[in-house]
C-alpha cells in the first residue's frame, strides 16, 4: 500500500506492474481490495493503481458537512495522474465507474481507454425520463440516508446487500461477514449525493473523445439496465459488452469472465 499526500488529502492506493498506467476505481463498500484479481490479470503489461475513494482505507474521509460530488471523487484520480505518464487508462465498477466517467471528462486528452463496469450515474435516469428506474434508485438512496443518518447501519446493510447482491443475501451471510459489510457502508451515505446530484448531460458524455467500453449483465437491476440503455442510444460510438450472469457484482463474483473482457479492450486500444 502507498499513500499520496496532496495538500489536505491523503490518498491510499496499491501500485503493481509495469507499463501504461491503469487506475482502477472500486464500487461502494468494496474498497480497492476488489481489484486483486484484475491486478494479477494485467500487471504483466500494465501498471495497475487501485485507489481507495474517500473514507476507504487510509484515504481522507469525506466531511459530513458538505454534499459530495463526482468532481470531488475524481480529484483523487487526478492527483494520482499527476504522478503518471500519459495516457492513463481508467476502469471503474458501479460508483467507481461514475467516478471514472467524471475523471475522463476532466482529464481530456490525457485519458486513454475508459472501461465502465455496471455504471451507476443514477441522475441520468431523471434526465432521461426513466421514471420507474429513477424511483427505484431513489428509494434505496432514501433508505440509506434515513437509517445511515440514525447510525442504524445493520438496517442499511440488510437492504443494500439484498438489492445489490441478490434477494436473501443478507440472511445467508455469516455473522462475521455481516459485521464487516455494515462497517464498510458509512462512506455510501455521501456517495448518493454524487450520483444523484450530478448535472452533466448525456450529450456532454457523448462528446467524450475517450475510447469507451461499457460492460453489464443483461439481467442486472433495472436502474443499471436503463442507464446502460441511455448510453447505448446516445453513444453508439462506444463499445458495449453484455454478459449473461453475475448481476451487478459480476466484476467481483465472476472475475474469470469480466477480467478477460477488460484486458482485451485495453490491449486493443494500447497496441
Amino acid at each position: 500500500m502507498s499513500v499520496l499526500a496532496k495538500g489536505a488529502l491523503r490518498i491510499d492506493y496499491t501500485d503493481e506492474g509495469q507499463g501504461q498506467p491503469v487506475i482502477a476505481i472500486h464500487s461502494s463498500v468494496s474498497a480497492n481490495r476488489q481489484w486483486r484479481a484484475l491486478t494479477e490479470a494485467l500487471k504483466d503489461r500494465y501498471r495497475v493503481l487501485a485507489v481507495n475513494l474517500f473514507g476507504y482505507g487510509e484515504t481522507t474521509p469525506w466531511p459530513a458537512s458538505s454534499p459530495q460530488s463526482l468532481y470531488a471523487q475524481a480529484q483523487l484520480v487526478l492527483a494520482l495522474c499527476e504522478e503518471l505518464d500519459s495516457p492513463v487508462h481508467l476502469v471503474g465498477h458501479s460508483f467507481g465507474a461514475s467516478v471514472a466517467l467524471k475523471a475522463a471528462e476532466l482529464l481530456g486528452p490525457r485519458a486513454g481507454n475508459l472501461i465502465l463496469l455496471e455504471p451507476n450515474p443514477f441522475y441520468l435516469l431523471r434526465q432521461g425520463g426513466r421514471t420507474k428506474a429513477f424511483q427505484e434508485s431513489r428509494g434505496l438512496r432514501d433508505h440509506v440516508k434515513c437509517f445511515g443518518s440514525l447510525g442504524d447501519w445493520p438496517k442499511v446493510a440488510e437492504r443494500f446487500a439484498d438489492y445489490w447482491l441478490g434477494d436473501g443475501s443478507w440472511s445467508a451471510m455469516p455473522e462475521k461477514r455481516r459485521a464487516a459489510f455494515a462497517e464498510s457502508l458509512p462512506p455510501n451515505l455521501h456517495e448518493w449525493d454524487a450520483v444523484m446530484d450530478e448535472q452533466t448531460s448525456i450529450e456532454e458524455w457523448k462528446a467524450l473523445t475517450t475510447r469507451t467500453l461499457v460492460v453489464s449483465d443483461r439481467a442486472t437491476r433495472l436502474p443499471i439496465r436503463e442507464i446502460v440503455d441511455l448510453f447505448a442510444q446516445a453513444c453508439p460510438h462506444w463499445s458495449f459488452r453484455y454478459i449473461a450472469e453475475g448481476g451487478h457484482m459480476a466484476p467481483l463474483v465472476l472475475p474469470e469472465i469480466v477480467n478477460p473482457i477488460v484486458r482485451e479492450f485495453l490491449d486493443a486500444g494500447s497496441a
